[in-house]
């Protein structure tokens, strides 16, 4: 049949039974939206609701607004822009003495009948010509600040020149105990010790050790940030004979501690023992000593610097300058026990700027060094000769624990170059391909 039904009853075709299902999908996944649509709304509702609330809280907690006052114009008030006093205009007159106040726009009144204003407090004012400028309180204020700054820079100064000479003095005590052989030593405390330049304290700690074997050594602890350290720490040293006393000395030397780098020398100071008395009779009696810390640099002041032999061989076809160290001698005595350690450091400048370096191996324990080594300096690209070409040396006393202390220097061709070592430069620039070797006295 072509119809829709049969005998049976209708024929339910497919096509009917899909769009049945999709309508009523449909009709599902709008109520959904309607729904989401109107919680959506509603909760944006409450939301409102509940911050205009919140804000009608605090506006009911806030304070009133403080009614705003009015600016004074400059010419109402007591206080006046200062001007400084011109140098060329006439004497200066001293406060109260008469003389026109600066108005605040910093100009003279145009009126000479008018009176000009004053501060609260202070009388008027005489008139005075037009070009004359006085001093107000506040730049006699700011004159003797500036005297009281002088003042203090002074101090100052001479406060760190006399600290120079003045390194602070160390209290300690000696016992001998004659049946353990042993020499007993209490590092009390040190006092007026100067300040490092960049800290307005120290760290200070003391080293000890006996001399001239150097083999009995001890240190005390660090202690932070004081200029009046106390330690009151103990040290003995066994296997000294009661005749071995008087040729023992007992060296202190104060240093600064530095984290990033050598620790600073502070001073140092000698104690011979056979200069402290009933010391060896004293059996267990501390004998309590107070002594004033001495610079080092004072030894080589005093000593001189000695001298240094080099030899120097310019070799233009190579564009090399040959430097042989040979040797030192009438070196000062940088260790307390009369001796040295010392090296030498080179430095190639060109144009006033380092580019190169060498040093020799350390001498140890010698103040009449022998080195004996040679160094090749090549010069650099565009260098006309030995023209802008300078040598430094420098010879240095080396320490395994402090900072190692320059002797003394030389400078060849610089500006520094004078004397024996100016006309041994000029002999080496005009004889190149020859070995010159002459002595120089170290400079500071």
């Amino acid at each position: 049949m072509v119809g829709g039904a049969t005998e049976d009853g209708p024929v339910i075709r497919p096509v009917d039974f899909v769009s049945t299902t999709t309508i009523v999908a449909l009709c599902i996944v709008a109520v959904f939206l309607l729904c989401a649509v109107a919680m959506t709304w509603w909760l944006c509702r409450r939301r409102r609701e509940h911050t205009k609330l919140n804000s009608d809280k605090s506006l009911a907690f806030r304070p009133p607004r403080r009614k705003p006052t009015a600016v004074k114009s400059p010419g109402s008030t007591s206080h006046y822009l200062k001007k400084s006093p011109s140098p060329t205009g006439p004497a200066k007159s001293p406060p109260g003495s008469g003389g026109q106040t600066p108005s605040p726009t910093g100009s003279q009144s145009s009126n000479p009948g008018s009176q000009p204003r004053t501060p609260q407090g202070i009388g008027t004012p005489a008139q005075t010509p037009s070009g004359e400028v006085t001093l107000s309180i506040e730049n006699e204020r700011d004159k003797a600040e500036i005297e009281n700054n002088e003042k203090t820079e002074r101090e100052k100064t001479h406060t760190t020149e006399n600290n120079k000479d003045n390194l602070g003095q160390l209290v300690f005590k000696l016992r001998y105990v004659k049946e353990q052989n042993a020499l007993g030593v209490t590092v009390v405390n040190c006092k007026g010790l100067p300040a490092r330049e960049q800290n307005a304290t120290s760290d200070p700690y003391v080293k000890l050790k006996l001399l001239p074997d150097k083999l009995h050594q001890a240190k005390t602890r660090v202690l932070r940030n004081t200029r009046d350290p106390v330690y009151d720490e103990d040290f003995t040293f066994f296997g000294i004979s009661k005749d071995q006393l008087q040729n023992i000395s007992l060296h202190f030397i104060v240093l600064s501690f530095d984290r990033y780098s050598r620790d600073d020398i502070i001073g140092e100071l000698t104690c011979p023992l056979s200069s402290v008395p009933r010391l060896e009779n004293a059996d267990n009696h501390e004998i309590s000593l107070c002594r004033k810390i001495c610079p080092r640099s004072l030894k080589i002041q005093s000593q001189g610097r000695g001298e240094l032999l080099v030899s120097l061989c310019w070799q233009p076809i190579s564009c090399r300058l040959i430097v042989v160290v040979l040797k030192a001698r009438n070196l000062p005595k940088m260790d307390v026990s009369g001796l040295a350690d010392p090296y030498v450091k080179m430095y190639l400048l060109y144009n006033n700027q380092r580019i190169a370096k060498k040093k020799t191996r350390v001498q140890k324990r010698t103040l009449s060094p022998v080195f004996n080594e040679s160094f090749a300096f090549d010069m650099p690209n565009g260098a006309d000769g030995l023209n802008n070409v300078s040598l430094e040396f420098m010879l240095i006393d080396w320490d395994r624990v402090t900072r190692n202390e320059v002797i003394g220097r030389l400078e060849f061709g610089g500006p520094k170059c004078q004397g024996s070592v100016l006309n041994h430069w000029r002999e080496v620039c005009s004889s190149p391909q020859r070995q010159i070797a002459e002595w120089h006295k170290l400079r500071e």
